[in-house]
This record gives structure tokens, sequence and C-alpha cells, in this order.
């Protein structure tokens, strides 16, 4: 088996758990009972606290049940604003992780080359990390909070318990986790690794290279004409030294010839 098939079964299977946990994550939205406890206040009647991000409920042993909204926004505590808007941007980040990673994997053949489908695969990985992780701390804060209040001392108002839907947030919260990490190593390392093949190494300059500029070009080219110059009156010295050569030998010959 190719190392190409090993890495597309491995996507298809992070693609299944990541879209899991993200459904998991999803559904802990509508679920009531993050919290709850248990009252009881007669013997043949026994009321049930419960409630979550958005409401407050309350149910008896009779199976009738009602839930109250909160009512002011404003009057929250920072953290429960703060779980609200961890959980609100993992549930958008792992969606559009969902749909890069359909794009990039190698078995849905939609984007281009290897190399920009390893880029797009490790950018939905990275969402789903992130998501991953925004949730896990949402849900860490609220049951840690929970454990606090309750093991608390001198916390003197109704002692709740950590609820059904904290614990389907951590395991939503984990499968984000470590799918997009595999996500991540797989495809960062094969599109890291792979675009420097497309250019070439960077080659540094000589270092007594000089760029020419326009004095040094005027004056290359004016000494240029003073070597020329130069040149040509030694070159018309010679030819009149020669000539008053050839005359001197003509007038000895002559005279020679005279005599």
């Amino acid at each position: 088996m190719s190392y190409r098939t090993v890495v597309m079964y491995m996507e298809i299977g992070c693609f299944v758990v990541c879209v899991c946990g993200w459904i998991l994550v999803c559904s802990t939205m509508p679920t009531e009972i993050w919290t709850w406890s248990e009252v009881d206040s007669i013997v043949l009647t026994t009321s049930n606290y419960f409630s979550n991000l958005w409401k407050d409920c309350i149910s008896d042993s009779t199976g009738v049940s009602d839930c109250k909204g909160i009512p002011s926004m404003l009057a929250l505590n920072w953290d429960i604003h703060m779980c609200r808007a961890l959980i609100i941007i993992s549930i958008i980040l792992s969606f559009f992780g969902s749909v890069l990673v359909l794009v990039g994997m190698k078995c849905t053949k939609i984007g281009g080359s290897e190399l920009a489908n390893a880029r797009v695969t490790f950018a939905g990985g990275m969402n789903y990390l992130i998501g991953g992780m925004c949730s896990m701390v949402a849900f860490s804060y609220y049951g840690n909070k929970i454990r606090a209040e309750f093991q608390d001392p001198n916390f003197k108002a109704q002692k709740f318990e950590i609820g059904v839907g904290v614990f389907i947030g951590w395991g939503g919260s984990t499968l984000l986790v470590v799918g997009g990490l595999i996500y991540s190593i797989f495809a960062g390392k094969e599109g890291c690794h792979s675009s420097p093949k497309r250019f070439p190494a960077y080659q540094h300059p000589d270092a007594y290279t000089v760029v020419p500029t326009k004095k040094s070009i005027a004056s290359s080219s004016s000494r240029s004409e003073i070597s020329e110059s130069r040149k040509s009156r030694s070159s018309s010295g010679s030819r009149v030294s020669s000539i008053s050569g050839i005359t001197t030998s003509t007038k000895t010959s002559a005279t020679s010839e005279y005599v």
C-alpha cells in the first residue's frame, strides 16, 4: 500500500471523527442539563433543578417540567458570555473546517494539484483544532466553576452538579482536537516540504560586484576617451619619427652617392 493511499484513508477517518465531534458540540446547545440539582421537599414530591447557558428549568416527580429563559442578557456574568461566545466560535470554525477538508481531501479530487490540496487540508485541520480548543476551554471552565461552587463550604446558595451536557461537550471537543491535530501534522508536513521544490534556491550576490551608476559610467567613458586620445597621439608620434628616419636615411644615401 502506497503512502498516498494511507494518507487518503487517514483523511477519511479523521473527517468522520471531526464531523462526529462537531455534531456532539452542536447537540450541547439545546441540551438543558448542563447543571442539575435534586431537592427533597416532601416524601412524595421531589424537585429537580437543571439549567444550561440559555435557560433554567425545574421538574417534579410527576414528570411536569417548566423552563424559563434568562430574562436579561446584560445582567449575566461575564463567564456565561465567554462560554457562549467560545462555543459558537467553535461551531462556526468546525463548519468551515469541514468545507475546506472536503475540498482538499485526496479522495474527492475537487481541488487542484497535490500541493494545493495539502494546503487546503491543512487550513481545514487548523480550523478543527482551534474550534476544538475553544469549546474545550468553554466546557472545562464551566465544569470547573460548578465543581468549585459545590466544594466551597462558604457557598450558601443552592449547589449544582455537572450535567450530561458538559460531558458531551468534553467528548466532542476531544474528537475535534484529535482530528484537527492529525490533519495539521500530515497535511502541513506535505504542504510545507513541497513548497521549496517549486522555487530555486536564492543565490547570494558577490561581495565585490558593484552596480554601475551614472557617475561611474561617465568617468569610465571619459577615461576611455583619454586613453584613446593618448593612443592616437602616440601613433601619430611614431609615424612622424618613422617619416623623419626615412628622410634622414635618404639624405645620407644621396650624399654618399654624390661623393
